[in-house]
């Protein structure tokens, strides 16, 4: 690509979207500038997969390296963005840069209001992934659980917390809370190879037959659905701790319970029946409530953005083009959308959960970061002349705003460094199979360290 062709991109966020996105523009000849929030790149990919999967992990740190080493890609963690961060939205936009792509996924945590749930033991999902993945300001938190933990969701990510929970916890008992029936259960069955070694089967049995009535009211026959459900019960991993796994399902969390210390000690539950709802089904309550004792609530339930970072935002989402395209895929998807104005957001795009908050995980991550350079490709091309602001211009200016802003970026160089020291501790590894350090602050300490 000439240089009269290449532009400038920033792209906020180097998860598996973001380093898609930033690995097809930069391979297009343009130069890429990645601002990430943590100081090492991944996202999800280092913070959200179980961390027994390292294979998965390195195979996307291998690609996430060889991408940092172009000579046209210029890596920035420890750069946060939004109101009161290092950067705001607008710091970034005025760099000077033809595109801005926010690939920042979805930081917030979706309540369902359900009374009580500012109690000691109640935890959001994405934050003990993220203590057990030990990001920094999560790692070395404590999370009580105590000995029966109930987890309100039915996907993958219910899985991995019961995984670490009867893997690494070693908690007496585990109880996945499902709105809806058996039949509806959202988790890959090869997911719930990780703890089905775990499954209280007799009390799953109990649980179906119970519900049975509920079950044929909408056509579906209890027998078949228990085996279908126990059937996925094969190439268990082995078990490590005697922890009892179930479900309980066609119940709604409406209360949690609380102790005099305001210590989680129970929920109460609404009974609900399926009614049909098109080809699907939905959960109604049958205003049947009942007290279901445990000792620690996690909710699995979804996430949503970070409406703190100053992009337009809606209902749990950052707004995009409603005025869609025949291109494909459809640039207004990936378009920031400016209502007050009623017009896009000129250069700005978003991709992965930062458009489409808990839809799939790696890749279908990777290939909205894919598609998401093919709409900006486009910008580029179609939309007005840019002034081509230089990367070196581009550079300067972000390091005279992060020095302003008394910010501490980490470069590739600077995680090089890191990443050759946490190696040595390998061996002083807890249940993420990896070391970590669990602080900014030291990892900083570290590489400035290795720097005199």
């Amino acid at each position: 690509m000439s240089a009269t062709n290449s532009h400038v991109i920033i792209v906020v966020g180097a998860g598996p979207a973001g380093m898609a996105a930033a690995s097809s523009l930069a391979k297009a000849g343009h130069e890429v500038i990645i601002l990430n929030r943590d100081i090492k790149f991944g996202g999800l990919a280092e913070y959200g997969i179980f961390p027994a999967k390292l294979k998965l992990r390195g195979g996307l740190k291998k690609q996430y390296w060889e991408l940092l080493q172009q000579p046209n890609v210029h890596y920035f963690g420890n750069v946060s963005i939004g109101k009161g961060k290092d950067l705001t939205v607008e710091d970034v936009r005025a760099l000077g840069a033809s595109a801005v792509v926010f690939a920042i996924g979805a930081q917030g945590t979706k309540a369902i209001g359900v009374e009580g749930d500012s109690a000691q033991g109640v935890f959001h999902a994405k934050d003990v992934v993220y203590h057990f993945n030990r990001l920094p300001g999560f790692g070395d938190r404590p999370f009580e659980m105590g000995n029966h933990v109930a987890i309100i969701g039915a996907g993958d990510v219910m899985v991995d917390i019961a995984h670490w929970l009867t893997r690494y916890k070693k908690v007496e008992r585990v109880t996945a809370i499902v709105r809806r029936g058996p039949a509806e259960r959202k988790y890959n069955p090869k997911e719930i190879r990780a703890v089905c070694s775990n499954m209280d089967v007799d009390g799953i049995t109990n649980e179906v037959a119970r519900i049975k009535d509920r079950l044929a009211a909408v056509g579906q026959n209890a027998d078949e659905i228990l085996k279908a459900l126990t059937d996925e019960f094969v190439k268990c991993e082995p078990k490590v701790s005697d922890t009892k796994m179930g479900f309980k399902f066609l119940a709604s969390p409406k209360r949690i319970l609380v102790d005099g210390n305001n210590r989680v000690r129970g929920l109460e539950m609404e009974d609900n029946k399926l009614e049909p709802k098109g080809s699907d089904t939905a959960a109604v309550g049958l205003k049947q409530y009942y007290e279901f004792p445990c000792d620690a609530v996690v909710f699995a339930v979804g996430d949503k953005v970070d409406e703190t970072v100053g992009l337009p935002y809606k209902s749990g989402l950052f707004v995009t083009n409603p005025n869609k395209t025949t291109n494909d895929p459809d640039d207004a998807l990936f378009q920031a959308f400016d209502e007050a104005t009623g017009k896009v957001v000129d250069g700005v795009f978003l991709t992965g959960w930062a458009r489409k908050a808990s839809d799939g995980l790696v890749g279908i991550a990777k290939r909205d970061g894919d598609w998401c350079a093919e709409v900006v490709t486009r910008y580029l091309s179609s939309s007005a002349p840019h002034s081509h602001t230089g990367a070196k211009v581009v550079l300067d200016k972000l390091a005279m705003a992060l020095k302003n802003h008394k910010s501490h970026p980490v470069d590739a160089k600077g995680l090089r460094s890191l990443e050759s020291i946490e190696h040595k501790h390998q061996g002083a590894t807890d249940c993420i199979g990896e070391f970590k350090y669990a602080s900014n602050r030291e990892m900083i300490d570290l590489i400035e360290k290795g720097k005199s």
